[in-house]
C-alpha cells in the first residue's frame, strides 16, 4: 500500500490520479481501503506517474520483481 499512497501524493491526490488513469475517486480510494491495488491498473498508474512508482511495486504477487536493467552497451556486460 506504501506504493499507492506515493503514487496517489505524486499525482496530486486520489481525484487527480484517478483522472490521469480513467477511474473514479472512488476506486482509488477502494484500492487503499483494501491495500491493494487492481493489476490492470497497474501499468496505468506507472505510466500516470511517470513511473516514479513501478507496476512491480504496486502488484509484486502479479509482476513478479522488476527486470534487470540492460547494459546501456554490448560492452558493458562483459566488464
Amino acid at each position: 500500500m506504501e506504493a499507492l499512497l506515493r503514487a496517489v501524493t505524486l499525482a496530486g491526490g486520489q481525484s487527480a490520479l484517478a483522472r490521469r488513469i480513467g477511474k473514479t475517486q472512488s476506486h482509488v480510494a477502494q484500492w487503499l481501503r483494501r491495500g491493494r491495488v487492481g493489476p490492470t491498473a497497474c501499468i496505468p498508474i506507472e505510466a500516470a506517474v511517470g513511473g516514479q512508482v513501478t507496476r512491480y511495486e504496486l502488484r509484486p504477487d502479479v509482476f513478479g520483481k522488476p527486470p534487470l536493467s540492460s547494459p546501456s552497451s554490448p560492452n558493458e556486460a562483459v566488464r
